[in-house]
């Protein structure tokens, strides 16, 4: 006999309480492993929802907003710069957001994205750690990078030769090729990740294109070139910061709903890598 959703036994009323309890704890077990829908995951997470192994998801807290946070304060600092934003010239004074403000927040988010399972957030925030510490280095005088293309061993004589420039702009140029690459697959999580990545695509080429302009002595067209690499990589800081607080938002349970435009459903279903094998 039931009554009340509880089940009643002849074994008695130890049985019947522990029956209940049972019944109580398995009810709270599956409301703590209920699962979200892909469009939320990639806004926790910044990567499509795939199978995963374990639950570190739910022991862990999510690592994705505390790498966002140093590369969009690292990124905003850089454009306003660029541009020229209050007078400001040069990055030697903020050379810390290359060292500190964002790779080590980016290394570490890179870890724990590691650890849950994160792939494509994983290699995001390792890709954009080595490319600010890369960044610190040529900002950095006692490195002597662009003193050692001047025969005198002047840095402001090196930083204009077209060995120095042209090195940079051939760097730039394959980060712009392969932030390119990341945005095709961020074309399976959101149109935020995908813009984000489109304008750091073309940011890149644009500042590249500076610094051919400076090996060739056209430095009015240079400055140019690098206030519009600027413009562009300030449109995608703001996407970040946008994309944080989406995030934020969420994981504090805010009842404030921003749309991310999720394109995951313009994908296949999620299939396992041994199924994959199988069709190859």
């Amino acid at each position: 006999m039931a009554t009340n959703g509880a089940s009643f036994r002849k074994g008695g009323a130890q049985e019947e309480v522990e029956e209940t309890g049972f019944n109580y704890l398995q009810q709270i077990k599956s409301s703590g492993a209920m699962t979200i829908t892909p469009e939320m995951f990639e806004k926790l997470y910044l990567t499509p929802k795939v199978t995963s192994t374990g639950d570190f998801r739910r022991r862990f807290a999510n690592p994705t907003p505390l790498g966002l946070m140093g590369f969009i304060i690292s990124a905003t600092t850089f454009a306003a710069i660029m541009m020229g934003w209050g007078g400001s010239t040069t990055l030697t004074g903020v050379v810390g957001i290359f060292y500190f403000t964002g790779p080590v927040l980016l290394i570490l988010a890179t870890i724990f994205e590691w650890i849950v399972g994160n792939f494509l957030s994983m290699m995001i925030m390792g890709m954009f750690a080595v490319f600010w510490l890369s960044f610190g280095v040529l900002q950095t005088p006692s490195w002597g990078i662009a003193a050692s293309y001047s025969a005198t061993g002047d840095a402001a004589q090196g930083a204009a030769s077209v060995g120095y420039n042209a090195a940079v702009a051939l760097y730039l140029t394959v980060w712009g090729f392969w932030l390119f690459t990341t945005m095709i697959f961020t074309l399976k999580t959101n149109a935020v990740d995908a813009l984000i990545f489109l304008f750091a695509c073309i940011s890149s080429f644009i500042l590249s294109g500076a610094y051919w302009k400076v090996s060739t002595g056209d430095f009015a067209t240079a400055m140019k070139l690098q206030k519009a690499g600027g413009a562009t990589f300030f449109v995608l800081a703001v996407l970040g910061w946008y994309m944080t607080v989406v995030i934020m938002a969420a994981e504090m349970r805010m009842t404030v709903k921003l749309p991310v435009g999720d394109l995951s459903h313009l994908w296949p279903t999620d299939v396992h890598l041994s199924e994959m094998e199988k069709k190859v």
